[in-house]
């Protein structure tokens, strides 16, 4: 049976100490931790792709983004996939692999490096989501992996304007974010796509399509009005 994935919790390191307790006393011994020699810039994407491949290694169906962007396209018949914030193009090559004409588009060269190596053949740009203007429509858009809160506070608004001038009548929005850390919330979002031009459709609390019934996760489809 393999166990499927819908959303990636934050990474927790040690603090850099041990606590016990003896007779009733707490004692904290100190200890000395090596600092990682910082990564190479082309290690960067290399070890955000690690982590899912250990998922994958575990059981782990590590690709409910692409699942539900598929499920959403083939009741249309789309084909053209905007990957808005793709990193290192795990969704978007997994979704060119299914036959979708796919582009990505991400911020940080390092990671469309690693993007690049894995697919060539691939279309990937650089690019900030604020000022996104390729010139074309695309039927879907996809912001996974938490993008809504890596862009700057306050240029939500602003980077929705932009993805949305990319999708083609009929063109579906999905995006996933998390919820628990409170700096963005569902009713921000929903406003930003309203000011889009945007109409919620769904709203799933996983990638895997459960029902949206409050929780720290939520995965968001809208198209235009």
């Amino acid at each position: 049976m393999t166990a499927s994935f819908s959303r990636l919790g934050a990474a927790r390191g040690g603090s850099g100490s041990t606590t016990g307790r003896d007779a009733g006393r707490t004692w904290i011994v100190a200890r000395h931790v090596e600092p990682d020699p910082p990564l190479r810039p082309h290690e960067r994407g290399d070890v955000y792709d690690q982590r899912f491949e250990r998922l994958k290694e575990a059981g782990v169906d590590v690709h409910g983004e692409a699942n539900l962007v598929e499920r959403l396209l083939r009741g249309h018949g789309g084909t053209r996939v905007l990957d808005a914030g793709c990193g290192t193009g795990r969704v978007a090559i997994e979704l060119a692999r299914r036959g979708f004409n796919v582009t990505g588009v991400d911020i940080d060269p390092t990671m469309l490096d690693s993007a690049r190596r894995k697919a060539p053949e691939l279309r990937w740009v650089l690019a900030d989501l604020a000022t996104l203007a390729l010139g074309e429509q695309f039927d879907a858009v996809v912001l996974a992996g938490n993008v809504m809160l890596f862009v700057g506070p306050g240029n939500e608004r602003i980077v929705l304007g932009h993805v949305a001038r990319q999708l083609g009548p009929g063109g579906v929005l999905v995006s996933g974010f998390g919820l628990d850390a409170g700096r963005y919330t569902l009713s921000d979002y929903d406003d930003d796509a309203a000011a889009a031009g945007l109409i919620l459709v769904n709203r799933y609390a996983t990638w895997d399509g459960e029902p949206f019934e409050g929780g720290p996760y939520a995965v968001s489809v809208h198209t235009p009005g």
